[in-house]
């Protein structure tokens, strides 16, 4: 297709006065498909047009910014085609034009094939050839005719559009490409820099001159860019390989374990180095136990295998002289360090972590053992391991040592133990139903603690899906997993739904005896979709509401997480107005009915705390007041509320490069990241 007939097309949506995106539509339909509108010169074709009068044609113009815009031309063309504009006379045409450089010129970038990469790079070139010849022709007008506001104010703005190009040292190096492409094309670039160096005795105010001799300086420094060596702010022998262990011990602590092949006495002081520096600035509560866990338990074992590992033919040395050469030698000046004395002394006993290991053995053990004529007695075991900070001891000791899988398995199996009823009496009922409930507590706690992988990856033995792992896969909120609140696990048959609701409405509270607890946790969000609906339909009250939620919660904690579960895959549907019940409902679930915490309420209080965190955050919303003897969900709220993402990441990153080390905290940032700017966008802006 010839340019004049695009020209042709041009003037006539000008005539007709169509709107930008009436004139994309019909220059699309009408102009062969395959072809790129850079191979046909689409933006110097809209720009000729736009142009050619004493001051810019805006509607044509729109034509460009729309193209640009939609990507239907490519940064590279458009800065050609501005490049060959030089009439700098006319100073509404120049204005027009920076302006629409401004649209992408923060942002340059190329995704084509490695041609058009290279256009790119001779584009900004030839751009900045014609930045530093406007400059120089303002000057010159400068010399002329005298001081001029409206030519100071021109010069100001090429000078402005010049240093926002050259200041990014991303568009310096793409300048220095287009160089080392065609070294004849940089006389250009050093005629135009001789011609303002000479004009800038002409400019009076000496700001603006200053600033005009701070980016000549900048394009003189473009052919030294690859003989520039710049020190590292921080020391840091082998930064990849801290990096490395940090990401292990904040989001692989239930790996496997892995040799490193590093025999150097400096790399086993690195992978110390980020052990302790996990330690020192992990927060107090369950991630200081997982880094106690990969410290003391889970590296020894890696040192190990690394002691073993054959180089070629030599077998390395001693590991503790290498360390003891290693710490002897380290310059720690720019070690991390404790914030106050104070926190020395509440860091982690790492004697607890290494007497928790025999320990998880032990109650594997007693787990496997045979039960079913005494079940009193795992209450006792459960009960110890349910008190205090022991659950997360010693998860963090089974992860730390490759057991967590086996425990997750031997506390399902645990789970499925109450489904099996025979004649009982109230108290053989309220074992079994302890049992159920514990173990769905403790169920729940490692998949929110470790991931749902750690029970999903390895397929039940018997062959049938037991209930927690059909619960997790369908019903349980997880970060960047979407639930559907209508999916058939939702819906059990309709006359246990209203057994259920019956019960609830009507009893004080529960009995145990002969209880399917399974059965019920599948009817609950069904029976709590009956119970909003009524309540929406003005047929219960508030205080009625309560009662149910309060049943609910009285007997087993498993219930209220399971309609809380519910709950949160609803409210995610919801919009924002229609949220204000439902969220009511999950409060009432998370007040306990009793002043003291039992240790299933604070656990459960924990599980439920991690499951509504992210909707009630979106309103902004108190999920409930702090619970005594229950810590904050750490790295929580990491995202700035009112900062782009990207900004976020940048900051990050450059924090990073300045401590030398990459920190837990900086690297649930960069999750939290992943998770809302998506694969591309995160790896994309990284590599930025």
């Amino acid at each position: 297709m010839k340019v004049v007939n695009l020209k042709q097309a041009i003037l006539q949506a000008w005539k007709e006065r169509w709107s930008d995106y009436q004139w994309a539509i019909n220059i699309k339909n009408n102009f062969p498909k395959g072809a790129t509108w850079d191979y046909l010169n689409l933006a110097e074709a809209i720009m000729e047009q736009a142009m050619i009068g004493p001051s810019p044609n805006p509607l044509i113009l729109s034509y460009l910014k729309y193209a640009i815009s939609s990507q239907m031309v490519s940064y590279s063309s458009v800065l050609l085609a501005i490049s060959k504009f030089d009439d700098f006379s006319r100073e509404l045409c120049i204005k027009s034009l920076l302006e629409i450089m401004d649209m992408f010129s923060h942002r340059l970038s190329c995704y084509g094939k490695a041609e058009e990469c290279i256009g790119l790079c001779r584009a900004l070139l030839g751009i900045v050839v014609w930045l530093l010849t406007g400059c120089a022709w303002y000057c010159e007008r400068l010399r002329e005719l005298g001081p001029s506001a409206s030519t100071e104010a021109s010069l100001r703005a090429c000078q402005e559009r010049l240093r926002d190009l050259v200041n990014s040292t991303k568009n310096r190096a793409l300048v220095h490409i287009a160089r080392l492409e065609d070294q004849a094309s940089w006389t250009n670039v050093e005629q135009a820099l001789l011609k303002v160096t000479e004009g800038l005795s002409s400019l009076t105010n000496q700001t603006l001159r200053g600033k005009l001799e701070e980016c000549i300086s900048l394009v003189k420094s473009i052919p030294t860019m690859l003989s520039e060596q710049s020190d590292p702010l921080h020391h840091s022998s082998f930064p990849s390989v801290h990096a490395f262990i940090m990401l292990e011990g904040t989001m692989n602590l239930t790996g496997e374990t892995q040799p490193l092949r590093i025999p150097a006495p400096l790399f086993v002081l690195e992978i110390w180095k980020a052990c302790f520096t996990g330690l020192i600035e992990s927060p107090e509560g369950t991630e200081e136990l997982k880094w106690t866990a990969f410290t003391f338990l889970k590296i020894p074992q890696v040192l190990l295998r690394l002691k073993k590992y054959p180089q070629g033919e030599k077998v390395q040395q001693d590991f503790m002289d290498d360390v003891n050469i290693a710490f002897e030698g380290e310059d720690r000046e720019y070690a991390p360090r404790l914030k106050t004395a104070e926190n020395a002394n509440i860091q982690p006993n790492p004697g607890l972590i290494l007497r928790a290991e025999p320990t998880v053995t032990n109650i594997l053990k007693t787990v496997d053992a045979d039960h079913s004529k005494s079940p009193e007695g795992l209450l006792g075991v459960l009960g110890h391991m349910l008190s205090g900070k022991s659950l997360d001891l010693l998860l963090a000791a089974a992860a730390a040592t490759g057991k967590l899988k086996s425990f997750a398995r031997k506390f399902i199996k645990l789970n499925e133990f109450p489904k099996h009823i025979s004649g009982e009496g109230s108290k053989s009922a309220s074992v079994r139903a302890l049992l159920f409930d514990i173990s769905f507590l403790m169920l729940c706690h490692v998949v929110q603690t470790y991931g749902s992988e750690v029970i999903l990856s390895d397929p039940s033995p018997s062959g049938e899906t037991p209930f927690f792992e059909t619960w997790l896969q369908t019903c349980m909120p997880e970060e960047g997993k979407t639930l559907n609140p209508d999916h058939p696990c939702f819906r059990p048959e309709s006359g246990k739904v209203e057994s259920l609701v019956a019960l609830l409405n009507n009893a004080t509270e529960m009995k145990l005896v002969q209880m399917k607890w399974h059965e019920i946790c599948l009817s609950t969000p069904a029976a709590i979709l009956e119970v909003l609906n009524a309540w929406e339909n003005g047929v219960l009250s508030v205080e009625a509401v309560q009662k149910i939620t309060d049943n609910i919660k009285g007997k087993v904690c498993s219930m209220a997480i399971c309609a809380v579960a519910w709950l949160v895959a609803h409210v995610r549907m919801l919009g924002l107005d229609e949220r204000e019940k439902p969220q009511t409902m999950i409060r009432q679930l998370m007040t306990p009915l009793y002043a003291e915490n039992t240790l299933q309420v604070v656990i459960m209080s924990s599980i439920l705390e991690h499951m509504c965190a992210d909707v009630f955050q979106q309103t902004g919303l108190a999920l409930r007041p702090p619970i005594e003897g229950q810590e904050p969900i750490p790295y929580r709220n990491l995202l700035p509320a009112k900062e782009p993402i990207h900004e976020a990441l940048r900051k990050q990153f450059r924090s990073i490069l300045w401590k030398g080390w990459v920190d837990s905290h900086a690297l649930h940032l960069f999750e939290s990241l992943l998770h809302t700017g998506g694969v591309f966008w995160f790896t994309n802006n990284l590599v930025k």
